[in-house]
């Protein structure tokens, strides 16, 4: 024996520049095939092998991965619990309901059902998260328009729009949140007070942008009121989302996670569905979207091993220091940069380490650059990706020259006075 140790396995490392060009090639794979979804098959089934041999090769070590996975477990189950509570919410009519309520407020008047679509698709994208606008909202709003013999652009184009701008309220409202406020180390109502006034100030430029922007397909409809019966309420799917907000309230004050409350509300509606036979197990299983939950896992894995490999230091030194508003602004531009570069996932797995030490103010900035920054590409969110392919399925296209000018306009219209306002409730109440 000459006592020279064997390194352990979670230890042996590719030399750096190996490293370093393998996992920007696996994040480079993951991401593009979660664009274009070859075959149709879902994101996981590239997102896993590539974590696997990220692993394998030594490209990020075992206990790294372990360390990622572990940090990522509650957030992606906070994450199923939601989007069972959206999918039996929408079982339940409460989606028909915002569609009827919708035609009938609008009164023909393709303006009214933008100012609609604005209120319900905010509100949805808050307490239900953006998954639940795009997939169940974006379809009833399809159908809307379609009865009112409104053009639908304007509002389709909203219901991806606000599925990100929308979504700067609570922890519950996106993945991206859920990260942010495990890092911020806030409590649910402080995360919630802070980020109040960057939701509204964001959603009413939005608003003023779109009237603007789509003036002509507003202003193209002669009123059709519309007429029959108001629409059954779904007030057990209301008091139960009701019930589930106060329990995040009450949970956040008590220190328990609130992903229990989410637990709690989307077991009271699975197991009324379940006694009722209106759905079955499995149906419950699928509706937590399984194979997304793995394509999150992997793909912070993947993530991860760039970060170990050098985007860490270089992004850590473009971040400016401090928290001021130049400082805060220039977090959020360049967060808004890197989510249309590499998505905005993997963005805020990336920058959240690197603001963490500096308190809630820069993780928050980061938060609005991930949410807002999206809607100038396709590539800039899952959720738009997926708002893509609902469109696709009605038939309806989408051009690439006007969705990005869209962008251009909204963008800067919303994250600048949205850091702002940051800035100011954390003058006036500290963070």
């Amino acid at each position: 024996m000459d006592g020279h140790q064997e390194p352990r396995p979670e230890d042996r490392t590719l030399n750096t520049p190996l490293a370093e060009a393998l996992s920007v090639v696996l994040l480079v794979a993951v991401l593009v095939c979660a664009v274009i979804r070859p075959f149709g098959l879902p994101e996981a089934v590239v997102a896993v092998p590539a974590a696997g041999l990220a692993v394998a090769t030594g490209a990020i070590s075992w206990e790294h991965a372990r360390a990622e996975s572990a940090h990522l477990g509650p957030v992606v189950g906070f994450l199923a619990a939601v989007l069972v509570l959206a999918r039996f919410c929408d079982d339940e009519g409460l989606f028909q309901a915002c569609g009827a309520w919708m035609a009938r407020w609008a009164a023909g008047r393709p303006g009214r059902l933008l100012t609609a679509v604005f209120v319900l698709a905010s509100a949805i994208t808050a307490v239900l998260s953006l998954d639940a606008t795009i997939v169940l909202l974006t379809p009833v709003v399809f159908a809307t328009a379609g009865r009112m013999g409104v053009r639908p652009k304007p509002h389709v184009y909203a219901c991806t729009h606000l599925s990100n701008t929308a979504s700067l309220l609570l922890p519950v409202s996106n993945l991206t949140n859920l990260l942010a406020f495990t890092a911020s180390g806030l409590s649910f109502t402080r995360f919630a007070a802070l980020m109040a006034l960057p939701w509204l100030v964001a959603i009413g430029a939005e608003y003023v942008v779109f009237r603007r922007f789509f003036a002509r397909d507003l202003n193209s409809a002669a009123p059709t009121p519309t007429t029959g019966a108001p629409p059954e309420v779904p007030l057990f799917a209301l008091v139960t989302v009701g019930c589930t907000l106060a329990g995040f309230v009450l949970a956040s004050v008590i220190g328990v996670d609130p992903a229990w409350s989410a637990l709690a509300g989307a077991t009271v509606l699975a197991v009324r569905a379940l006694v009722r036979r209106r759905t079955t197990p499995l149906a419950v299983v699928r509706a937590t979207a399984p194979a997304f939950l793995a394509f999150v896992l992997a793909l912070g894995v993947v993530v991860r091993a760039v970060v170990d490999n050098g985007l860490s230091d270089a992004l850590g030194r473009l971040l400016p220091d401090g928290t001021g508003l130049l400082a805060l602004l220039g977090i959020a531009a360049l967060a808004a940069v890197l989510a249309n570069l590499i998505n905005n996932l993997p963005a805020v797995l990336v920058l959240l380490p690197l603001t963490a030490a500096s308190g809630p103010g820069a993780v928050l900035a980061v938060l609005l650059g991930v949410n807002i920054g999206p809607n100038l590409t396709y590539a800039g969110s899952l959720a738009t990706l997926l708002w893509r392919r609902i469109v696709h399925e009605h038939d309806h296209g989408v051009d690439l020259g006007e969705f990005t000018r869209l962008g251009l306009l909204t963008v800067p219209a919303a994250l600048i006075p949205a850091v702002a306002a940051l800035w100011t409730g954390l003058r006036l109440f500290g963070g």
